[in-house]
């Protein structure tokens, strides 16, 4: 099945509208997307995520104080400048491939801490009527060709509306939206229904809801009379049940490693994990490691 530029995948929602008060007081003046895992910042990862995608249009729903967002994807003139004055033309050009082309980036408010489901629906005149990735910031996805890549192409092959699953242990999928899955289909798996926190117990299966999505516009139309439910919050996946009986959902089974950069030790895996990535920075963070571990270990025995 040919896919027509009404139907190609364009634009992508970042949701970055979040108070990250799991970080104070380091989020107190900086937005959690903006701390650094090594030397670029949260958002950037996912940002390159969807531009290896082939992602045209990048749309972030912000909130209050998340101006330096706006700012991080903007051209620096000043620094541009300086960095051409003092010949460090690598560093240049590392940032001038950071950016979206221009006109390519778009900023809506969120203007209250409503949920996902609600920091979606502020996008919609920004989407159109037409389908979107949706890319939740705080979570980081390694892979060797990339989460919504991957993504990309079932959807192509199904259309329809394709997310992401990951496998944790049955005792704690009462943690997040889970999936009951059919059979298999062209590298993926076919979505039966959707549940968002089971009982202990009562899971379906123990494939979550992993934060990659890619969705058809009529999803604003659930989320525009969703009724507000945990915490008084639209949830996404409440809108996505109901989109659900009417829509085809398909299921990638991720099997990268993800990172919860919006928990600490996620954030701290993360930068331990993209440093040892790094030839200039592998050796010192093993040797640094390993004294660590074994001091630590002299004080756990004494």
């Amino acid at each position: 099945m040919g896919i027509t530029m009404a139907q190609r995948i364009r634009k992508a929602v970042f949701p970055v509208a979040g108070l990250g008060t799991r970080f104070l007081p380091a989020t107190k003046a900086m937005p959690k997307e903006m701390l650094t895992i090594v030397d670029r910042p949260v958002i950037q990862y996912v940002v390159d995520e969807a531009k290896k995608a082939g992602i045209e249009h990048f749309i972030f729903v912000t909130g209050r104080n998340k101006a330096v967002i706006e700012d991080h994807f903007d051209v620096q003139v000043e620094l541009e400048q300086t960095l051409i004055q003092r010949q460090k033309l690598d560093v240049l050009e590392e940032l001038r491939q950071d950016l979206p082309k221009a006109g390519r980036t778009s900023f809506t408010r969120q203007q209250q801490p409503l949920g996902l489901g609600h920091a979606v629906q502020c996008a919609r005149d920004l989407v159109g009527n037409e389908p979107f990735a949706l890319l939740l910031p705080d979570m980081i996805m390694k892979s060797p060709t990339g989460c919504l890549s991957d993504m990309m192409e079932i959807y192509h092959k199904r259309q329809g509306n394709v997310v992401a699953l990951e496998e944790v242990p049955m005792e704690e999928t009462h943690k997040y939206g889970v999936v009951k899955k059919g059979p298999r289909q062209n590298g993926s798996v076919e979505i039966e229904s959707m549940i968002e926190k089971p009982a202990p117990g009562t899971a379906p299966s123990n494939l979550i809801l992993s934060g990659r999505y890619i969705l058809q516009p009529e999803i604003f139309d659930y989320l525009e009379t969703q009724t507000p439910g945990s915490g008084g919050e639209i949830q996404l996946t409440d809108a996505m049940i109901k989109l659900n009986n009417d829509q085809e959902f398909s299921g990638l089974i991720f099997k990268g490693t993800t990172y919860d950069c919006g928990s600490k030790s996620g954030f701290l895996e993360a930068n331990i994990a993209y440093g040892l990535d790094r030839e200039d920075l592998a050796p010192q963070i093993i040797d640094h490691l390993r004294e660590l571990v074994t001091s630590y270990d002299l004080k756990q025995a004494s």
